[in-house]
């Protein structure tokens, strides 16, 4: 039978498990710079801007407003590369170790609230591997404030909001 510092010691992983995003994991492909990344919105019950953009290292950009943005349709748009950096950089606390992680059900989202909007972001490397982030605006947000705060100033870093605000 373990001793009583024995136990606390092994709960603690188990205690700390909600402390932190759970998304850097150690190795996987987060470490080198993504190529490009793909960021885009869902609706939700009213009227929130719903669009997709896509920026690559050079600064190369495609922008796609679906509803409830200043634009409508496909546009083009070019930032520096320090401004992919400054994206890419913001974003990457966020960026799962591999494959994809979804913040939309258990055991990611134990609390949810309907009709919120959603951002999804797209990591895609060189040489193909990406990895994938899906966030549910209403998935307890008491929990996830900080993410859905990164996630919802991101733009703001890239010469889009042109297209989605007046």
């Amino acid at each position: 039978m373990p001793d009583g510092w024995t136990r606390i010691i092994l709960a603690l992983p188990l205690a700390c498990a909600g402390c932190a995003i759970p998304l850097s994991q150690a190795g996987g492909d987060t470490a080198r710079p993504p190529q490009s990344i793909s960021y885009e919105t869902g609706p939700c019950f009213g009227a929130c801007p719903v669009y997709r953009f896509t920026i690559d290292a050079d600064g190369n950009g495609s922008f796609e407003g679906v509803r409830f943005t200043k634009v409508l349709g496909a546009r083009t748009f070019t930032a520096s590369r320090e401004a992919f950096r400054a994206f890419a950089t913001h974003l990457a606390p966020l960026r799962p170790g591999r494959g994809t992680v979804r913040y939309d059900a258990p055991p990611t989202c134990d609390i949810l609230v309907t009709d919120r909007p959603s951002t999804s972001v797209t990591w895609k490397n060189a040489d193909g591997p990406k990895q994938s982030l899906y966030f549910y605006y209403g998935c307890d947000m008491d929990k996830n404030r900080a993410m859905a705060e990164r996630l919802s100033g991101a733009p703001e870093l890239l010469p889009v909001m042109a297209f989605i605000k007046e």
